[in-house]
């Protein structure tokens, strides 16, 4: 079986406190975007001679680190110790969405590995108890799960449905081949809670987002790669209603009310995306 994990982008970002035990405690607007992965499950013959229940490979895009560490195959062993029936599966993801570009990737595929394992297999599992397995993965794994524009506290688990529709607007995402590092970007931030909460900002007109809508990442991250500073400003230029970056980084999104060639105002080497939101 195969499906589709999609991105998506932070509508403001603030780190509102440190908690006991050294994470952060957060405000967001996750939203989704239609850039897409694309993860095929199949099971493993039983005369298979894998050493392990789930394999790995990954195509396009190269994703570092051991294998057996991937959100995917971290999802199937999760599900596994609760569902030891489960057959072993031959995993094998088509990677579109950038990496260390704060949209995600891992987090959806990691939410959409679980959504299929439970199709596939017949598990009988609930929204809630898939989420409830996601967060225990990662603060924005379990968002992916019901994959709707959602207010985000906590760590990023703390989900509430926002009615907020941009489908209207078209999304331009520009990722330069710079690695921002999370844990540095969090180790330069202040926390401190915002005049006005991004889940309000984001229910008002578009045009006063600029003013209102910040995300807290950028004056870290800015500051080591001015080159990540330019790219939003040049959005900006481009006609953008409102553009910022996504996560920590090192994703830029503009959101326009109209389209535009946006790959031929950046270097070749850069990943860029224009669609619909």
């Amino acid at each position: 079986m195969i499906t589709f994990p999609i991105a998506k982008i932070n509508l403001g970002l603030n780190v509102v406190e440190r908690r006991p035990d050294g994470y952060h405690n957060l405000e967001t607007v996750f939203y989704p975007v239609n850039i897409k992965d694309a993860l095929e499950l199949t099971m493993m013959n039983t005369k298979f001679p894998s050493p392990v229940d789930c394999d790995i490979k990954v195509s396009n895009l190269n994703v570092e680190g051991d294998e057996q560490r991937n959100l995917v195959v971290r999802a199937y062993q999760l599900l596994k110790c609760d569902f030891p029936q489960m057959p072993r599966v031959h995993a094998h993801l088509y990677k579109v969405i950038p990496t260390q570009a704060g949209m995600g990737g891992g987090s959806s595929d990691c939410a959409y590995t679980i959504r299929l394992l439970n199709e596939m297999f017949t598990l009988g599992l609930t929204e809630q108890r898939m989420i409830d397995y996601a967060a225990q993965l990662g603060a924005d794994c379990a968002f992916f799960i019901l994959s709707r524009p959602s207010y985000a506290e906590g760590i990023g688990e703390r989900l509430v449905p926002v009615s907020l529709d941009l489908s209207s607007y078209y999304i331009g995402v520009v990722r330069p081949d710079i690695p921002v590092s999370t844990r540095e970007a969090f180790s330069l931030i202040k926390p401190v809670k915002p005049a006005k909460c991004c889940r309000d900002v984001v229910l008002q007109p578009i045009e006063t987002w600029r003013d209102e809508l910040s995300n807290d990442f950028e004056q870290s991250v800015f500051a080591l790669h001015p080159e990540i500073e330019a790219i939003k400003q040049r959005l900006y230029n481009l006609g953008a209603v409102y553009a910022a970056m996504s996560g920590s980084g090192s994703a830029v999104f503009g959101i326009f009310q109209d389209p535009i060639e946006i790959s031929k105002h950046f270097p070749s080497d850069m990943f860029t995306y224009f669609g619909r939101l």
